[in-house]
């Protein structure tokens, strides 16, 4: 009972996030769509009955509906919400219906369509820090060590204060922060570093080690440690110019860590209770909003990075399930069989079920006992 009326102060700020995300993703399907002349039946936020809605002049109904996990944009030309092509329907279509119809349309359109949707969340995101980076700055520290913990990975390696650490297994450092990042995605590996000591280079080699922490639901997590300090944080002016740049830039990071984040997950060198479902996603827009409006827009930001990457998974029913039939389409000269798509569609229902059934325990278990 207690977890439940936790639960009910994150439910606006969870809301908020997932919609907004939702309505740029379906918009950049409807936009790209429409301007290739297809003819967009509806465009739902939430699944489910709908709960309201209303009929535009182009024919598009904007309807919201009762589960609000996600959307979706059917167009002409389609059976249902995972734009499955209506075969029957189609074979009986007028020239003049063809022309609206988005299975007609070119591969490069369909692809383009189809594209749209992860290209917004990641246009959204960058924007986003953008606007975040021009008005109040970027976080910044400089990546000088102020402190090297005793017993440390850091003391082993043989830092010393006032080392100026310059790259870590070859990727370049700016700021603090990008070896905080770098240091959490190699859990389990050696870091080759080089630091700035006294004008001159010096090669360094480090094994994080790795601690037992707590989440604020009192869950034990694994963190790299490298023990080492630095001081000095403060928001960096931007230009314009300059914001842009350096958000497309964090957009990029975020959407690498996160790749990498996966494949070490994939490969078993990173644990699966790193992944969550709604639940956690709930939890963490909670926690955020308490921080303010600022927290609140980063984590949105990244958090939109994550459903693009999420969507262009080579996984029937998402959007890089469609791309990979366009692949195979374009090899073959010709698309896919009514039945090779249905086989696809389904073990990509299934695929996409298990995962967030998988994410969901995940959650439940975390929250009911840490298990």
């Amino acid at each position: 009972m207690e977890w439940l009326t936790d639960q009910a102060a994150w439910i606006i700020p969870f809301l908020v996030v997932l919609t907004v995300l939702v309505v740029v993703h379906e918009l950049g399907h409807y936009w790209v769509a429409r301007r290739n002349g297809v003819k967009v039946e509806t465009f739902s936020i939430g699944f489910g009955p709908e709960l309201f809605g209303w009929t535009a002049r182009s024919g598009t109904r904007w309807k919201v509906s009762a589960l609000p996990l996600g959307g979706y944009v059917k167009m002409f030309g389609d059976m249902d919400a995972s734009s499955r092509p209506d075969d029957e329907r189609n074979t009986a279509m007028t020239a003049e219906e063809r022309a609206v119809a988005f299975p007609f349309k070119t591969l490069s359109a369909r692809a383009w369509i189809v594209a749209a949707g992860p290209l917004a969340n990641f246009l959204f995101a960058a924007l986003l820090l953008a606007g975040l980076f021009f008005f109040y700055g970027q976080p910044t520290t400089p990546a000088v060590v102020t402190e090297v913990l005793p017993d440390s990975a850091a003391e082993r390696a043989g830092f010393a204060v006032g080392d100026s650490i310059i790259s870590i297994n070859g990727a370049p450092i700016e700021r603090f922060e990008d070896v905080q990042r770098v240091v959490q995605l190699n859990l389990e590996r050696p870091l080759a570093i080089v630091v700035n000591r006294d004008g001159q280079p010096v090669e360094l080699t480090a094994q994080p080690t790795i601690v037992t922490d707590t989440d604020p639901q009192g869950c034990e997590v694994r963190l790299a440690r490298l023990g080492i300090k630095a001081e000095g944080r403060e928001n960096r002016e931007l230009g314009f110019l300059e914001s842009l740049q350096v958000a497309a830039a964090e957009t990029w990071g975020i959407a690498r860590d996160t790749l990498g984040a996966l494949w070490q997950i994939v490969a078993g060198e990173r644990g699966t209770d790193d992944l969550g479902g709604p639940i956690r996603i709930a939890e963490l827009s909670g926690q955020v909003a308490e921080f303010g409006l600022v927290s609140l827009l980063w984590f949105m930001a990244i958090l939109s990075v994550n459903l693009g990457l999420i969507n262009l998974f080579p996984i029937p029913v998402l959007d890089g399930g469609h791309l990979l039939f366009f692949a195979c389409e374009a090899v073959r000269g010709r698309p896919l069989g009514p039945r090779a798509q249905e086989y696809g569609f389904k073990i990509g229902i299934a695929l996409v079920l298990s995962l967030m059934i998988f994410a969901t325990i995940n959650d439940l278990v975390r929250i009911t006992g840490c298990a």
